[in-house]
């Protein structure tokens, strides 16, 4: 029965972690826990709990027996690392700006369609880059519970993208498609923000990964480059 416990734990953990993202969501509770806390109340609370839950989740996923479904090599360590370096390139790029069609917009009044930077690529950037983490989190680990946790996300990345595009049309009515058809016609180099933004943005990026390859033994307990030092 103890065997079966870290399976046990890491379901309720995943269990609870999808709970309090789903709950929070519904516009009744959403308006309820917004009128208590206030919206900024309502927002740290929200990510305090999120970011407990998720240490839980991949606590769990760590105490969980092995369960090998694919072998994992110095080949999809380098896959693996490509699609983080594009995931924090991604979100460094996008976390701030204004960004009228998804979620962490900031200033959106203030959102240019001519210049509308990596929203020109895709309308939802940090979900993009969530799918980009969770695919190279499940190319280099190949077992059971693993591809359990990262596939959820990727898929959960996925669809999210109909859900936000469904949510903001109603929101924003008619304008919708009409600022999405803009920003789709706008040339290639409008990804581009102004050269020095896109200069720090891709230095941020470059050194936090950096940071989370240095940490991620220390918390996580596994070495993301350990493959490139294989004998």
């Amino acid at each position: 029965m103890d065997s079966m416990w870290p399976v046990g734990e890491f379901i309720l953990a995943f269990t609870a972690f999808l709970v309090s993202h789903r709950l929070p969501a519904h516009p009744h509770v959403r308006r309820v826990l917004t009128d208590r806390l206030g919206t900024r109340g309502f927002l740290l609370a929200y990510s305090a709990l999120s970011i407990l839950l998720l240490g839980w989740v991949f606590a769990a996923a760590g105490q969980a027996p092995y369960i090998p479904l694919w072998e994992t090599g110095p080949v999809l360590a380098h896959l693996a690392l490509l699609g983080m370096a594009a995931a924090f390139l991604l979100a460094c790029l996008s976390v701030g700006r204004p960004n009228p069609f998804s979620f962490g917009g900031a200033h959106n009044d203030r959102f240019d369609p001519a210049r509308p930077g990596i929203v020109r690529l895709t309308r939802h950037p940090l979900l993009a880059a969530l799918a980009l983490w969770s695919g190279a989190h499940l190319l280099a680990n190949g077992d059971g519970v693993h591809v359990l946790l990262f596939g959820s996300f990727l898929l959960f990345s996925i669809a999210g993208r109909r859900v936000l595009d469904r949510r903001c049309r109603e929101r924003m009515g008619p304008s919708w498609q009409g600022l999405a058809d803009a920003v789709a016609t706008v040339p290639l180099s409008a990804t581009l923000l102004p050269l020095g933004p896109t200069f720090l943005r891709s230095i941020l990026a470059i050194t936090l990964m950096g940071l989370v390859l240095l940490l991620h033994p220390l918390l996580f307990g596994v070495d993301p480059l350990g493959a490139y030092f294989l004998p």
